[in-house]
Order: structure tokens, then sequence, then C-alpha cells
């Protein structure tokens, strides 16, 4: 089996996801799972919606149209006109359940984490429908199947905590009987043990798919973006930058870590001791070879594999008496940064400090 994941981008119109379409049809010789991100720019958008909702600003009301607007057109574009009823109606129906949600903000004057999370999972329960519905028409052996029903994290809000035991059960279970070739998921969304819906926090559809490779032991997990792979360095910034073909996870989880943005770092983590093998291509040329991350890296020679920066940084200097020889500073500096959701990259300390 093989799990295929496509990002924001190449979902974001009807044009990219005939591509999805041609490229999953083309892998799918085996049981393939296709986990899909929600189309670009709409989890931002459901965002602001949130918050303009939560200042009692009915502004949101405009965002929530032109997302309306954008999802019918897009199943107006992939669906034929004799089967569009259906598939129409049923998202019509999730963005007034949406509509509820946002007007429920805007009454409260407030977003609660858990409100929020219920808010933006619509991004991706809107774009798989529709991409498995569209699967269907083209003659794909497809099913559409809520990953909020196999994914189950601890009580949590924003960026839950996976219960890897019940998931990898429940996936093991499902998978293993479905008779479907291709099944379609939401990435990003799972749900509670009570059964609220949770997310996996930016970036969470790769970790969607790794959280499925690894509990069915998929042959490959493949990312299609669009870039052609890792590259050696920034594209837009160095022009020489080539693709790298084969690359270590930990090599790559450094990259991700320090600004790569082609793989979300704790995606490698499910599938790391499984030892399955990860593969990043390119939606917009489905040609090329793309990465192959692999537990071992087989090109001799080359200590540098790449050359990556990290932007918005900040440095902060603490100094003075009333440091020296005081226990716990370090300790007190970080939960302070903690609790405004800062992460330290690095910190030298004088020993009498």
């Amino acid at each position: 089996m093989k799990v295929l994941k496509f990002g924001g981008t190449s979902v974001a119109n009807a044009k990219n996801i005939t591509m999805v379409k041609d490229i999953v049809a083309n892998t799918a010789t085996d049981k393939t799972i296709v986990v899909v991100s929600a189309f670009g720019g709409v989890t931002d958008q459901l965002l602001h919606a949130a918050l303009l909702a939560s200042v009692q600003n009915v502004e949101y009301k405009v965002i929530l149209k032109e997302i309306e607007d954008r999802h019918l057109t897009t199943v107006k574009e992939l669906i034929p006109i004799n089967a569009q009823s259906q598939v129409l109606s049923k998202v019509k129906s999730d963005i007034n359940t949406l509509e509820t949600l946002l007007e429920g903000a805007f009454l409260i004057g407030e977003i609660t984490p858990r409100l929020s999370d219920k808010i933006v999972s619509y991004g991706e329960l809107l774009s798989s429908y529709i991409i498995s519905e569209f699967f269907i028409q083209e003659n794909l052996e497809a099913h559409y199947k809520d990953s909020r029903e196999l994914i189950k994290t601890f009580i949590g809000i924003g960026k839950a905590s996976v219960n890897f035991e019940t998931t990898n059960a429940n996936c093991a279970a499902y998978f293993l009987n479905e008779p479907n070739k291709i099944i379609v998921m939401p990435g990003f969304i799972a749900s509670s043990e009570n059964g609220n819906s949770t997310t996996l926090g930016r970036g969470g559809s790769d970790y969607t798919a790794a959280i499925v490779a690894a509990a069915i032991d998929a042959e490959v997990l493949e990312i299609w973006t669009d870039v052609s792979g890792m590259y050696t360095a920034n594209p837009k910034l160095v022009k020489q930058a080539k693709a790298i073909p084969h690359i270590s996870y930990e090599e790559a989880m450094e990259l991700s870590h320090f600004g790569a943005k082609v793989l979300y770092p704790p995606t490698i983590q499910p599938v790391l001791a499984k030892g399955i093998s990860i593969r990043i291509k390119n939606t917009f040329a489905a040609e090329d070879a793309g990465t192959l991350i692999t537990k071992n890296q087989n090109e001799k020679g080359k200590t540098v594999r790449g050359i990556t920066h990290v932007g918005n940084m900040a440095l902060l200097s603490l100094e003075g008496p009333g440091m020296v020889g005081i226990p716990g500073i370090s300790k007190r500096f970080f939960e302070v940064l903690s609790l405004a959701d800062i992460s330290v990259v690095f910190i030298t300390q004088a020993s009498s400090e």
C-alpha cells in the first residue's frame, strides 16, 4: 500500500485537482490512500474569519462567502452537471454549519480553542469530499473516509497529541477490510476520545499521512507539493541550488526544522521506527525524480547535504549581578518563553550564572 499526500497548492483549483487525479490514476496499482490539505489559502481564510467573528466584525461574512463561492465553483468545474446536485448540496450543508459556528463566535464575542478547531477543520473536510467525488466521477475506484474516525487524540486542542495505540488499531482494521482501491482522506484533523474535532497543528496534513503510513506499514509515503524535492539551498535565493536525490531521515529533519518548508518536521517521526521511505514529488512536474528520504543515504563523501536559514529570529541578551549564583534562572526564562509559544534554538550561559 502507498500513501500519497497532496498539499494546498496541489489542490488549489480544478485544474490542479485534475493533475492530482492523473497522478493517482497512474500510481494506484495497489491500494492507495490519498491525504489532501484544504484548498490553498483556505485555512488562513478560516482563521481570519474566526478572528473577525470573535471581535464582532461582520466582515467575516465576506470571507465565508468567498470560501463558499470557491468551493461551489470548483464542484461545477470538476463534476458533470448531471451529478452535481448531491455534491453541491453536501458542500452547501457544510458551509451552513460553518456559518453557524462563526455566528456563535460573533454572538459570544470570543473564539475558544475548541471552536477554532471545529471551524478550521472544514477546509480539509470540504476539499477531501469534493476530490473524492471527482475521482468517482472519473471512474476511479475511490471512497471517502473521514480521518476523524481513524485518528484519535488525547483530550487537547490546537495541536493535539495522537493516541497512537488506538489510531494504529483503527487504521489497521479499516484499511485491511476496505475493498476500494483508492481511499481519500482529509489531512490535518482528528478527533478526541470524546468525539470532538481536534487539529494536528499547522502542516499537520503531512503528519496525518505519516501516521496512516506507519499504522499500515505502507510501502512508501509520497508527499506531493509544488517543488521537485528538497534542495541544496533555497532555489528562490540561490539559483544554483539543485534537488537532493537521496537524503537520510535525520538530515531531512534538520533541514526541515531550520527552514526547508517542503516537509513538516514531525512527519518523519511515525515512519522513522518503521523504516518507511518518504519521497518528495512535484505535482506540476510529476516526471521529476524528487527526493527520496530513507534511514540511510548512500552518497558517500558529501559532508554538507544542504544549506538553509531561519528567518524572524531574535537575539535576547540578559546580564546583571542579580543573576550571579541564582539557581533556576534558565528554567524561569524557558517557562516564560514557553507560555508565549516561543522555541529557543540556541542558548549560551556563563558558568557563574
